[in-house]
């Protein structure tokens, strides 16, 4: 199951998360990837927008023997495509990226022309795979509805967001490689229940929920959480991001063989968005 599991870096290069513990130096970044790299881990998540990530992870691998497949995000820029990617290998001291996707749905949308400048990339050999980052399933219809040629797709999936899960089978079928983030709901699963933000209160409930299950079946909240993602046939790549090794370990001790099965339908969908937690 490691080589399921897809390293985020955004925390190598700003502050991510609701309990971001803060950016990891470079010495730790390659304590990191070292020990992901020899734990069977072969992605890397990146993106332009992602502070100096990119840079970091050019420099750090640069000087070890590790090597991933990375896969950076096109975010929203007034520059052509052509000119993001070519700072991304810059920085990032390769020819060429496994997977590119377009960060924002909108610009899509305000622009479908820009694809065009995708595939182009793709057919030079500069990607290999190019998808989307896709906040909400309206996003994945729209691309389904006008038959967009894309191999990689990255969108939100935990216990209590489920809304792409319809999806899956299809997109599998249509041999698109799924990648999930907000395995944990960016920390949300963790917080002690007592002290979550005013604007969270409502998830009280189904957090309740989660450590009852957690509790009946000996487990933690972040094997049950992080099992569920990994154990669905059809996703290819689960997203975690860290912030030392020791957290990196503890994901890879967390991940189990033990069946997770619980349905938590968290009515309250808005707040399954950290972008309206604000």
């Amino acid at each position: 199951m490691n080589n399921k599991l897809v390293l985020g870096t955004v925390q190598f290069g700003c502050q991510y998360g609701i309990n971001s513990a803060g950016r990891p130096d470079e010495k730790t970044v390659l304590e990191i990837l070292d020990l992901a790299y020899h734990s069977g881990i072969t992605n890397l998540d990146t993106s332009s927008a992602y502070g100096n990530a990119e840079y970091i992870l050019g420099k750090v691998l640069s000087a070890s023997d590790s090597s991933f497949q990375i896969i950076s995000k096109y975010p929203e820029s007034g520059k052509s495509v052509a000119t993001v990617l070519d700072q991304t290998l810059t920085d990032l001291h390769v020819s060429s990226v496994y997977g590119y996707l377009l960060h924002h749905f909108r610009v899509y949308q305000n622009n479908p022309e820009i694809w065009k400048e995708f595939l182009d990339l793709k057919e030079r050999g500069k990607l290999k795979k190019i998808g989307f980052s896709l906040y909400s399933p309206s996003e994945l219809e729209i691309l389904l509805t006008d038959d967009v040629p894309f191999d990689l797709v990255q969108f939100p999936y935990n216990v209590f967001d489920r809304q792409f899960e319809p999806y899956l089978e299809l997109l599998h079928k249509r041999g698109v490689e799924i990648h999930v983030r907000s395995t944990f709901l960016q920390g949300v699963f963790f917080m002690v229940r007592e002290r979550l933000p005013e604007k969270l209160k409502p998830l009280a409930p189904y957090l309740t929920k989660l450590d009852d299950y957690a509790q009946a079946t000996d487990m933690t909240v972040a094997e049950v959480a992080l099992n569920f993602n990994l154990q669905n046939p059809f996703i290819d790549g689960v997203l975690i991001g860290v912030d030392s090794v020791g957290q990196l370990q503890d994901n890879l001790r967390n991940i189990s063989e033990r069946k997770v099965e619980l349905s938590i339908d968290v009515k309250e969908k808005e707040l399954l968005n950290p972008g309206n937690w604000k």
